[in-house]
């Protein structure tokens, strides 16, 4: 995966951005697909590599936030999302946009669309 976080790029709401594996040209058998075969699917996977902040709510103590008050507030709070980079997502591919960024190909699904998740244990990577 492509380190994002030197880049400007953000993703916003309850999006997320998933480079997909599923649009690969043959299997793992080594048989090549038509691109029929390929479209015909409803649901690809592949791996996070950006998250939104999550979806905005208003944020109740900007209503309460005196005029004068040195440290203003933000007017919206967020709620994450349950999805993170680095994630294997299972998606549903109808809701998800194609988009092209620096010759490299990305889906920008809603989490709503997002059926499943696997998650790497940290502690996996530490008895390796």
């Amino acid at each position: 995966m492509e380190d994002f976080n030197r880049k400007r790029m953000i993703v916003v709401g309850d999006k997320a951005l998933i480079i997909s594996d599923s649009d690969k040209e043959r299997t793992e058998a080594g048989l090549y697909l038509p691109p029929t075969v390929k479209e015909k699917e409803k649901i690809w996977s592949g791996y996070i590599v950006k998250v939104g902040p999550g979806y905005p709510i208003p944020n109740p103590s900007f209503i309460d936030q005196e005029s004068w008050s040195p440290t203003p507030k933000d007017p919206v709070k967020y709620i994450p999302l349950q999805v993170e980079e680095g994630d294997y997502a299972i998606f549903i591919k109808d809701q998800a946009i194609e988009i092209e960024y620096e010759s490299k190909k990305y889906l920008i699904v809603p989490q709503a669309a997002i059926l499943m998740v696997i998650r790497r244990n940290p502690m996996d990577e530490l008895e390796k």
